[in-house]
């Protein structure tokens, strides 16, 4: 075993993705000014994922192979355990990084005496072959530090596109080790956002780059997963295991409230789109005057087609399939180690 301590690990987390992944592993042996190790870990892929990892020319490049799938965060915290970088940075298996990202990161993180850094995204749309930053530079320039009040009030679904629960962060190891931070096992959406915002409330202070340094892919045929309600109940119950958790200010207090109204909101809406598909109008009902704010989510096409509903179970006709009952829901993620979203 050698003494060596490079600058950043990279931890990619790896489920069949035979695809992308050498772009991302060569995208990270590409950074600049700075030494890396790159720990792939393979959550029990059935393609060549593990082979690809295993059989990297680069000796800086790790497999590590877990015996059963048990997801992001189980994946990601096997590459924390094997992580000796003064830095780790996560990198999604479909995604890539900018050759000066990490120099950029650490520099900024370094000066500021930070324990985090976040930078901005191109969102790289391979079926249309457009490339947009997620973020207006100008809008993080106004945003050197990013505050645990900020980034939970950010995180707030179906209020904008994009929220600052996107980024992807570099942190420094000591400080992660310091407060036996992990990726919550239990969650197959959302754990990025509650390890970032456990290390925030940890007192972890987090320097915003507002160039764009990682490259966000979303290809065609990627955007497999939408929310569901589970999804939203696991949320809800993360949430309060953190809000136990950790200490808060009354900034984070009360945008905390306010995420967890916003939640609840959404789990009602999922509800009121399932009662509509099935056509039970009375659950439909129900649900529509016990939380009236969820109908604000429900789309013009999607209200009116509820209007349809109503209007047939009352003549008894049946004018609109269940199966035409549907609803926009956001993106949460292309695979179960991508999170997209």
């Amino acid at each position: 075993m050698t003494d060596f301590i490079p600058d950043v690990s990279f931890v990619i987390a790896a489920y069949n993705a035979e695809e992308t992944l050498a772009r991302a592993i060569d995208s990270a042996l590409a950074q600049g000014a700075v030494s890396m190790e790159v720990i792939v870990v393979d959550d029990c892929s059935t393609d060549s994922t593990r082979d690809i990892a295993g059989n990297h020319p680069d000796p800086r490049v790790r497999l590590v192979a877990l015996a059963r799938n048990g997801g992001p965060g189980a994946a990601r915290n096997a590459g924390l355990d094997a992580a000796r970088g003064r830095w780790v940075a996560v990198l999604d298996s479909d995604d890539a990084l900018r050759p000066d990202r990490m120099a950029r990161l650490i520099a900024r993180a370094e000066k500021a005496e930070a324990q985090i850094a976040v930078d901005n995204l191109d969102v790289i749309r391979e079926d249309v072959g457009t490339i947009v930053p997620m973020f207006p530079e100008a809008l993080l320039t106004r945003l050197p530090v990013l505050t645990l009040a900020k980034f939970i009030a950010s995180n707030m679904i179906f209020r904008s596109e994009h929220n600052f629960g996107y980024m992807k962060p570099v942190f420094e190891r000591e400080f992660l080790a310091k407060h036996r931070l992990r990726f919550d096992e239990r969650l197959r959406i959302g754990e990025d956002y509650i390890f970032l915002a456990s290390a925030l409330a940890r007192g972890g202070v987090c320097v915003v780059e507002p160039m764009v340094g990682y490259l966000y892919y979303i290809r065609e045929g990627s955007i497999s997963r939408v929310l569901k309600r589970e999804h939203v109940e696991a949320m809800l119950a993360a949430d309060a295991r953190f809000f136990a958790e950790h200490p808060f200010g009354a900034a984070a207090l009360a945008a905390q409230r306010r995420r967890t109204r916003n939640l609840k909101e959404v789990k009602a809406f999922l509800m009121l789109v399932a009662s509509i598909k099935e056509r039970e109008l009375p659950s439909t009902l129900k649900i529509a005057l016990l939380n009236p704010r969820a109908m604000r989510h429900l789309s013009m096409p999607v209200a009116a087609r509820l209007r349809r509903l109503a209007a047939s179970l009352r003549g008894g006709r049946q004018q609109t399939p269940a199966s035409q009952l549907s609803s926009p829901l956001p993106n949460m993620g292309a695979g179960p180690h991508s999170n997209k979203g």
